[in-house]
């Protein structure tokens, strides 16, 4: 029987000899492909594209062997570009991202990283090199140098690393600013420092915040020699308005801005206080621009709490984030965030104004939505014909091309119950019955648009601000300019539709309103509580306009009213609309008449 050291050296040869055994396929599989690429013989070349593939190769393994070739590089750039094999291409493309996911690993490896940063220090070739490594880096080196930087043991180190710092270039923009949070005095001295010579625009903000706030003496006097380097005509404007200004550029998705390309998710950078080290968060991509926009609006508000764009533009963000349909990042979803349309609602609705003209500008429907909604949360003739410059917002969204956002806005409108007339009026009631025509299905969809669903359907939405309007006999926006669709929807529509509709005809002067509910109230297809939902509203209409019915339906509820047939409730309910008709007396002559008493002896 082998003991246990024969059986660990057999396992031992065994590994290694597999080990060496799949390097030497998987680089016999490459450059098979790359040959058969050349001589054409793309059949072949694409069976070992595949065999390539189905290995599931490391990709810093795949991605030494391309750097190793660079003709076979260029060669497979070219396939991707050309565009002639699409199978080919594919699985070139999909070679190529294993080996940038082989770059992104070597260029984020902590223990690589820390390596380079030792090599600082070492020979002047092994700096350089050094240096070039950190570079190629980016922001994932900053933690790693600002950790030695904070390190008293390392202070050696210091020197090599600060004069390596800001060669790291632009990509390490946004660990920096956010590594300015520190309480370690030296550290933020050469932090600044290196964002002085890094020179990109992005940071003034965060240095003229220095400026503005710091009590060090020194620290401000570094901020000020960084932005003379930088742009002097930024000392002065506000901290606030550059922060704006840098949200803006992240809200248009300015190319500077963009994260890096080298991995499949972003990160946002912060400072742990607790830990005293820069905390990295993996971001998806697509809305990065979104949540540094959001990010840097804060900052301006920081800045100066009374400065009111930032609001808006934080919201817009907000919501644009959420339109990607993804889940937030784990640092904004505490129990404690509402979503968007939540904030714009407690934000007011000078802020929501603001943040949907941006939106109708931007031609951004998703936007625009929630904005309309939140603007409906706080309805008011005063707050809804709000002003931002000439442009009335709202206003303007009534006619937005995306038809979910000019309805919501109808809907917000009317419930406003405006009494100053405006042009234009008429597309409310427009848009309201364009509502009311809609299929169930279609009118769901539409709040399904954005990240929150009203607490009632969209068309009963759109029924009630009608109701409200009756009630308030508006003279602004007409109601009666929706009679037909209204008589429609006594026919088509749910009970509780049916109902509101009633009570809507019920405030319009038109015989073929009073008669569609009286139809309504006789149609034994209709509930009891239908019936007699309608025969109030029958009420209601005859008090005001008096009898518009045909002599047919009024002999149809006089003889309702005296059917023993029908439940009481019915009958009483019948018979008060009868009387409310106010008939003339020849009517009622015949009534008194019909149930004399001595016709019954």
């Amino acid at each position: 029987m082998l003991n246990s050291k024969i059986l660990m050296g057999i396992l031992f040869l065994t590994v290694v000899v597999a080990g060496v055994s799949y390097a030497q396929s998987l680089e016999s599989d490459f450059n098979n492909y790359l040959h058969y690429t050349r001589i054409a013989r793309l059949d072949l070349a694409k069976s070992y594209a595949e065999a390539v593939i189905e290995s599931d190769p490391e990709p810093t393994e795949l991605l030494e062997l391309i750097q190793e070739n660079r003709q076979g590089y260029q060669l497979m750039q070219r396939i991707v570009q050309t565009d002639q094999e699409p199978e080919l291409v594919d699985l070139t493309q999909k070679m190529l991202d294993i080996a940038e996911k082989g770059r992104y690993l070597r260029r984020s490896d902590p223990e690589i990283i820390s390596q380079e940063i030792q090599r600082l220090s070492t020979t002047l070739r092994g700096r350089m090199q050094a240096t070039e490594r950190l570079r190629n880096s980016g922001q994932y080196a900053i933690p790693f140098m600002i950790a030695a930087l904070s390190d008293e043991e390392r202070k050696d180190e210091w020197p090599h690393i600060v004069a390596a710092l800001p060669e790291i270039g632009r990509p390490a923009i946004r660990p920096l600013v956010a590594a300015l949070r520190t309480n370690n005095i030296n550290v933020k001295i050469e932090t600044i420092n290196a964002l002085g010579k890094i020179g990109y625009p992005q940071i003034l903000p965060h240095l003229k915040y220095i400026v503005e706030n710091e009590s060090s003496s020194e620290l401000v006097r570094l901020a000020k020699e960084a932005i003379n380097k930088i742009a002097p005509p930024a000392m002065d404007v506000p901290a606030a308005e550059l922060f704006f200004k840098l949200a803006e550029n992240y809200y248009y998705h300015t190319p500077s801005l963009a994260p890096s390309s080298d991995a499949e998710y972003a990160r946002i950078w912060f400072w742990d206080t607790d830990k005293a080290a820069l905390i990295g968060k993996e971001i998806n991509k697509e809305y990065f621009h979104e949540l540094m926009a959001m990010r840097e609006a804060e900052w301006s508000l920081n800045a100066d709490p009374s400065f009111g764009p930032a609001i808006s533009l934080w919201l817009t963000a907000y919501f644009q984030a959420e339109s990607t349909g993804l889940d937030m990042p784990e640092y904004l979803t505490n129990p404690a965030r509402p979503i968007a349309v939540v904030y714009a609602t407690m934000a007011g609705p000078e802020y929501i104004h603001k943040a949907l003209d941006r939106a109708i500008n931007d031609d951004n429907e998703y936007v625009a939505l929630g904005c309309v909604l939140a603007l409906e949360r706080t309805a008011g003739e005063e707050s809804l014909m709000y002003r931002v410059g000439v442009s009335q917002p709202l206003i303007k969204a009534l006619s937005f091309e995306d038809i979910a956002v000019r309805h919501n806005a109808s809907i917000a409108m009317a419930k406003a119950n405006p009494r100053e007339d405006f042009p234009e009026a008429s597309l409310v009631i427009k848009n309201l019955v364009e509502i009311l025509k809609e299929s169930p299905e279609a009118a769901e969809n539409k709040t399904q648009l954005v990240n929150y669903e009203p607490e009632k359907p969209y068309d009963l939405r759109a029924i009630e601000s009608m109701l409200e309007l009756a009630i308030a006999r508006n003279q602004v926006i007409d109601v009666s300019q929706a009679t037909d669709a209204l008589i429609e929807v006594t026919t088509t529509k749910r009970s509780q539709m049916r109902v509101l509709a009633g009570e809507v005809l019920a405030r319009i002067d038109s015989p073929q309103a009073q008669r569609a509910i009286a139809d309504m109230a006789l149609s034994t297809d209709n509930s009891t509580e239908v019936r007699i939902a309608a025969f109030n509203s029958l009420a209601v209409s005859a008090k005001r306009y008096a009898n518009l019915l045909t002599d047919s339906q009024i002999e149809r509820i006089y003889r309702l009213a005296n059917d023993e047939a029908v439940g009481e409730d019915m009958r009483r309910e019948a018979a008060i609309a009868y009387g409310s008709l106010n008939l003339p007396p020849v009517k009622v002559k015949e009534l008194i008449l019909e149930k004399a008493a001595f016709n019954e002896i």
